[in-house]
């Protein structure tokens, strides 16, 4: 399985989150890349490409102009108006300001196009995502080339970004963008298959009135965990999207035999779909050690997951998103790749 990674990474190096009333070091740091890349060669899974640069009309079909303008300027805006810490928005258009009128300040602009306070903008973030977007669509290409799998490196992550907003970690959401390209490519049908611990919010938001993309996301119930108003089993789709859109979402503690059954209800539902190709947005954060989860998840549990994942037999681009216990991250991710290419027919 071929892995394409890019070093440009490293450029989205944020020094402060909001949590719990702290700014503190981020759980998204470059070192995830690090340890994932390293585990990749140890394992020998394959051979290790850069991305080619794609133009932007590509990320165009996913997001909002405006929106990808706003990511390339804020950094600039921000220290011009005479900022100094990373940029936190402070102000969200909440459920009693609705006019959703965009501001021309920096700073009322940040809320607008945030979904959470705790990811702080810095400077290269914009480069560092437009390279992770270039990372997905050069693997999306690989499938195009006749491969059966390939995964994409992508940091930072992706699925929590919706088509004109960021947070969780996420600005442009990279898994969207790949089964955007595998549909332009010929596939008629595209499932995306979330396995990250926390609902896929932007991904869903994105495909959510359409019926040639079908979400199935397994994640932590959104009552009591991140992002909390979004993740429902009851939200199926709208308009020509309805029924193609499965939420899973499972309680505090949950082992791997019972994640599994509900992997299993989400393949039943790729396979009835008749899903040409497969896109996963693999976080491994649903392991027992993570941080900011409360999965109990094993690593060899996750060897079974690519295992499962491969009897489907389907043409599968893996795309990283979430994972925070950092020594364990490479493991974990490496596990699953490994056991996909063993089992895959």
């Amino acid at each position: 399985m071929k892995t394409v990674y890019s070093s440009e990474h490293i450029l989205r190096n944020a020094k402060t989150e909001l949590t719990g009333g702290q700014l503190v070091t981020p759980y998204e740091c470059p070192q995830r890349a690090d340890y994932i890349l390293s585990a990749i060669k140890d394992a020998q899974l394959g051979e290790i490409i850069a991305p080619s640069q794609w133009p932007r009309n590509w990320i165009e079909s996913v997001h909002d102009t405006n929106y990808l303008t706003f990511l390339d300027t804020v950094w600039q805006r921000w220290i011009y108006a005479g900022n100094q810490g990373e940029a936190i928005p402070n102000i969200w258009p909440s459920r009693s300001m609705t006019s959703q009128r965009i501001p021309r300040h920096i700073e009322g602009q940040l809320g607008y196009y945030s979904l959470a306070g705790e990811t702080s903008i810095s400077e290269g973030t914009a480069e560092a995502a437009w390279a992770s977007a270039n990372v997905a669509l050069s693997a999306a290409e690989i499938l195009n080339q006749g491969e059966k799998s390939a995964f994409a490196l992508c940091r930072p992550p992706g699925h929590h970004a919706s088509h004109d907003q960021y947070g969780g970690y996420c600005f442009i959401n990279n898994a969207a963008i790949a089964a955007q390209k595998l549909r332009f490519d010929g596939a008629k049908k595209v499932a995306i298959l979330d396995v990250d611990f926390h609902h896929g919010n932007g991904t869903q938001e994105i495909f959510y009135q359409r019926d040639d993309v079908l979400f199935c996301s397994i994640h932590g119930d959104p009552m009591v965990a991140f992002p909390y108003f979004l993740g429902f089993a009851d939200e199926t789709g709208q308009g020509k999207g309805e029924g193609f859109n499965l939420n899973i979402p499972l309680p505090r503690g949950t082992s791997y035999s019972i994640w599994r059954l509900a992997l299993c209800r989400a393949m039943e539902k790729i396979l009835e779909y008749g899903a040409d190709a497969l896109v996963v947005s693999l976080g491994v954060d649903t392991f027992e050690n993570d941080p900011i989860s409360f999965f109990k998840l094993k690593s060899d549990d996750f060897t079974n997951m690519g295992e499962t994942i491969a009897t489907m037999g389907l043409s599968t681009l893996f795309i990283m998103e979430g994972g925070y216990a950092v020594e364990e991250i490479g493991t974990n991710t490496v596990n699953v790749l490994k056991g996909f290419n063993n089992h895959h027919v």
